[in-house]
C-alpha cells in the first residue's frame, strides 16, 4: 500500500536549516526505511537481499556427507514451509541477475525437498510421486511470483533458457543418488560463481561419477540428456573442470576417447 502524499503547503522551508534540523530529517528517513522493512518483509527480497538464513540452517543441519536427512527435514517441515513462503513472496523481477539465478536454484532444491516430504517416509524414489499421466517434475505445486508452477518450469523455462549455464546441472538436485549432491548451503548471488565452479569440479573429479577406463570415459547421463547445454561437446566441458591429474589422463587417451553413460540411480539420496 502506497502512503498518502503530504500536501506541499504543509512543509516549512528555512533558508539556512540548522544542523539539528538536518539530523532530525536524517533520523526520520532511517526510521521510515526501518519501518518499511518491518512491515513489508518482501522489500528486502525485492532489493536483491532474499533472506536465506532459515534455509541455511536447515541445510547445515540436515545435509551431511552428500546425503539428505529427510527425517530431519520432516521434523522441521514447518520451518521449511516458512522459507518457501519467503520465496513465494519474493518479487523475482526486481532481483539482480546473479541473485535471480541463485534464487531459482534455491527454489528448485527447496521445493524438491518439500515434494519428497509430501510422501515421505513412504517412498524410496522421487519417481514414485508421479502418476500414469504425469511425472513429479510436471506437478504444479510451487507458488512463485504470483504463478503456480512446476519444477520443470523452473528448470526448463527459467534456469536453462535464461541463464544458459551448463553448471546448472550440478547445482539443482533431483533428490536422487544419481544426481549431483545437494550443496549444504544456499546459493547466493555474491558467491554464485565460486559455488557453481565448486560443485561442478567436485562432480567431475569424483572418480565414482566420472572416470576413464582404457579409451572410454564413463560419465553421468546428464551429459547425454542435456548434451546441447554442453555445446554438444561434453568432453571439452569435462576437461575444462578436470583437475590437473585427471586432465593428463584425458590428454593421454585423446583423441580416441569415446563416451559411455553410467546407470542413473533414482534412489533417494538419504
Amino acid at each position: 500500500m502506497q502512503p498518502p502524499a503530504i500536501p506541499f503547503n504543509r512543509f516549512v522551508f528555512f533558508s539556512r536549516p540548522s544542523r539539528l534540523t538536518g539530523l532530525v530529517i536524517a533520523m526520520a528517513l532511517v526510521m521510515a526505511m526501518t519501518m518499511e522493512l518491518m512491515l513489508f518483509p518482501s522489500t528486502a527480497a525485492a532489493m536483491g537481499r532474499v533472506d536465506n538464513s532459515i534455509y541455511a540452517r536447515l541445510l547445515g543441519q540436515h545435509v551431511k556427507k552428500n546425503r539428505v536427512d529427510y527425517d530431519g527435514f520432516k521434523r522441521e517441515e514447518a520451518l521449511l514451509n516458512s522459507y518457501l513462503s519467503i520465496l513465494s513472496a519474493t518479487d523475482v523481477n526486481r532481483l539482480s541477475h546473479n541473485d535471480r539465478f541463485a534464487f531459482y536454484i534455491n527454489a528448485y532444491n527447496a521445493f524438491t525437498i518439500k515434494l519428497i516430504l509430501t510422501k515421505y517416509p513412504g517412498i524410496n524414489s522421487i519417481k514414485e510421486i508421479g502418476s500414469f499421466f504425469s511425472n513429479p517434475w510436471s506437478k504444479k505445486f510451487i507458488s512463485l511470483d504470483g504463478q503456480t508452477i512446476s519444477l520443470d518450469t523452473i528448470e526448463h523455462e527459467f534456469l536453462r533458457p535464461v541463464f544458459k549455464d551448463p553448471r546448472i546441472h550440478f547445482a539443482i538436485n533431483c533428490a536422487s543418488k544419481g544426481c549431483p549432491p545437494l550443496l549444504n548451503q544456499p546459493y547466493e548471488g555474491q558467491t554464485l560463481e565460486v559455488q557453481l565452479n565448486t560443485v561442478t569440479r567436485a562432480f567431475i573429479n569424483d572418480p565414482k561419477r566420472t572416470f576413464l577406463k582404457d579409451n572410454t570415459l564413463f560419465v553421468s547421463k546428464l551429459f547425454k540428456w542435456f548434451e546441447e547445454d554442453f555445446n554438444d561437446a561434453p568432453l571439452l566441458f569435462i576437461r575444462q573442470y578436470a583437475n590437473a591429474e585427471f586432465k593428463k589422463e584425458l590428454d593421454r587417451a585423446a583423441p580416441q576417447i569415446k563416451l559411455s553413460y553410467l546407470y542413473y540411480d533414482w534412489t533417494l539420496n538419504r
